[in-house]
């Protein structure tokens, strides 16, 4: 007869599967316990950092405080003839060697810009009247140096003095920008060339010269020397040529339109 299956083993096996079991929840609640607990101490961390931030604002930077303000839309004023105009892009940098805030100073600036702006309109009308519609970089030029020469424009409101350094420059009108557009890239392709050229008679007088300089110091060294003397007289009329055909190439040089 057979004996029958001790239970034992198989009992001691649920066991040890059930204690395995126990043993990896466990583990997983205590890695995920962990884990919650160290995001809910940075946000608390955090969350501190905040606040101590709050209570002690970073200092400003040093210098004077500087508010920028730039004109919504390009601003036209007629040039000579007063069929188009030029336009202007201005900006404006204000500043105060009064101890004022930041908002104070913004406010100031908004209150002072309209003001700046008709003063800048009415220097460039001024200038703009004589000038054909194509002359921007002139009149460009024309108030860079006027606004040089000027300063920064001081204005006043009570015991705060604020400054305004206005900067400004100038477009064409766009029918006249395409009107000259042909004659621009003419003389692009003009000016292309020309550089090509000066290149290469400038590399031939520089060639010239290097090979006077050798023909020299071979005549020095052998005396009369009927055949490199005649080289050196072709080669120094090669440099003359090449100086001669630089003046040409620069004296055809287009003048830049303005």
């Amino acid at each position: 007869m057979a004996d029958a299956p001790d239970p034992e083993p198989a009992s001691r096996a649920r066991w040890r599967q059930w204690g395995s079991q126990r043993l990896t929840t466990a583990r997983d609640l205590s890695q995920r316990g962990w884990r919650g607990a160290r995001r809910a101490w940075e946000r608390l961390l955090a969350s501190l950092q905040d606040e101590e931030l709050a209570r002690d604002p970073a200092p400003p930077p040093p210098g004077p405080l500087v508010e920028q303000r730039d004109a919504p839309r390009l601003i036209p004023v007629p040039a000579r003839g007063y069929v188009y105009s030029f336009h202007l892009r201005v900006s404006l940098a204000w500043s105060s060697s009064s101890s004022v805030r930041a908002e104070a100073l913004n406010w100031y600036a908004r209150y002072f810009t309209p003001l700046a702006i008709q003063r800048l309109v009415r220097l460039a009308t001024d200038a703009a009247r004589d000038l054909a519609p194509h002359r921007a970089a002139d009149l460009e030029m024309h108030l860079q140096r006027a606004l040089a020469e000027q300063g920064p424009w001081r204005y006043e409101r009570g015991d705060v003095v604020v400054t305004c350094q206005p900067d400004v420059s100038v477009r064409l009108d766009e029918h006249i920008r395409q009107a000259i557009q042909p004659h621009v890239d003419r003389l692009v392709t003009l000016e292309c060339t020309l550089d090509e050229h000066l290149k290469q008679a400038r590399s031939a007088e520089q060639l010239s010269q290097r090979w006077i300089g050798i023909l020299d110091e071979h005549l020095e060294a052998a005396g009369t020397d009927r055949d490199l003397a005649d080289a050196r007289r072709h080669l120094l009329a090669a440099y003359e040529a090449a100086a001669e055909w630089i003046d040409d190439l620069l004296a055809q040089r287009p003048a830049r339109p303005t």
